[in-house]
């Protein structure tokens, strides 16, 4: 149970306004350069000891913002915000020392640790980076952040190849915790493990937040996955936020078309029954090159009309903190007639 859950008033730990990551391709003789729209005006905040769940489609924009947040990228325009503290154009040396406090679990952790170091090596590395501990201290913290993630303390003299998905997606937790840090971002971390495995590190990432008081940004695909972990969901669809509200209210009242059909497309567990409700979207996911003029989704909407072609909605909360980007956001009200 998060702090939120529990109803306790935290102060906001991160906020960002209006992020937007553009990556350019340089043209040739016989072509023209191109800008990507990855990321395209993007805001919200992450108070302490909370889970910020960021769905979308593949492409949408989600890992990279990830990125961006922690400054692996530089974004292009906007600003980020970290205990109130203006990061945005702080330079590489002044990042180093701010990394302990944010950190990041990446989705395929077979190709994120080092196959060449032992796992005492790369759990112990973030302490010799930041000059943290001598070395008999720092023998004994990994030992002890290995056991805190369920693992023996003879994995230490192991390599990453001997262990499982999940047990190397375990490493991978225990490097990003070693600082005590108060950000993490879980950048698809379950996406690629069996079910069984993701709830075993769902859990530890829970017990993990609940001890530490860390505040996650939980990237994921898996609706049911964010809905488990998350006190806030944020739907994202090509490089913009479209949805953000509780998370309880997001999943039992979608107000935008694009999160409904999100959500229509969870799988049943009960074999014997079908999905009656499934919403299917008509059309392709635009190109982030070009992104569509007005509302992005208006293309694959069913209920675009002419406003939504030549009108950009803002993300605005209109019934208390659920906000959404729509002219027409989904109620018990009539909806406006189709133009598709």
């Amino acid at each position: 149970m998060s702090s939120l859950e529990r109803g306790e008033l935290m102060p906001e730990l991160l906020r960002i306004e209006n992020i937007k990551q553009h990556f350019y391709s340089g043209g040739g003789i016989f072509r023209k350069g191109y800008t990507i729209h990855a990321v395209d005006g993007v805001s919200f905040s992450v108070k302490q000891g909370e889970t910020l769940g960021l769905v979308g489609e593949s492409g949408c924009g989600k890992s990279t913002l990830g990125r961006s947040i922690l400054k692996l990228f530089e974004p292009t325009a906007g600003k980020i915000f970290f205990e109130g503290r203006d990061i945005t154009h702080l330079s590489v040396k002044e990042m180093r020392s701010l990394r302990q406090e944010m950190q990041i679990i990446f989705q395929d952790p077979t190709e994120s640790l080092n196959s060449r170091h032992t796992v005492g090596m790369i759990i112990e590395e973030p302490f010799i980076i930041h000059g943290i501990g001598k070395p008999v201290e720092r023998k004994l913290w990994v030992k002890e952040l290995l056991i805190k993630v369920g693992l023996p303390e003879s994995a230490a003299e192991r390599y990453p190849h001997e262990f499982s998905g999940g047990q190397r997606q375990r490493i991978g937790i225990a490097r990003a915790v070693a600082l005590k840090p108060k950000l993490i971002i879980c950048d698809e971390s379950v996406s690629a493990l069996d079910v069984s495995v993701q709830a075993q590190i769902l859990n530890l990432l829970l017990e993990l937040q609940q001890e530490m008081k860390l505040a996650l940004i939980f990237i994921a695909h898996d609706l049911s996955v964010v809905k488990h972990i998350s006190d806030r969901v944020a739907v994202m669809y090509l490089g913009k936020i479209v949805e953000l509200g509780n998370a309880l209210e997001v999943y039992n009242s979608p107000r935008h078309p694009y999160t409904q059909a999100l959500l229509s497309a969870i799988p049943i567990a009960d074999p014997r029954k079908r999905n009656t409700n499934r919403i299917m979207l008509k059309g392709e996911l635009p190109s982030p090159i070009n992104p569509p003029k007005g509302c992005h989704f208006h293309t694959r909407c069913p209920y675009a009309t002419d406003k939504c072609k030549e009108d950009k909605p803002l993300l605005v909360a209109k019934v208390g903190d659920h906000a959404d980007a729509c002219h027409y956001p989904l109620t018990n009200q009539s909806k406006p007639n189709s133009v598709n």
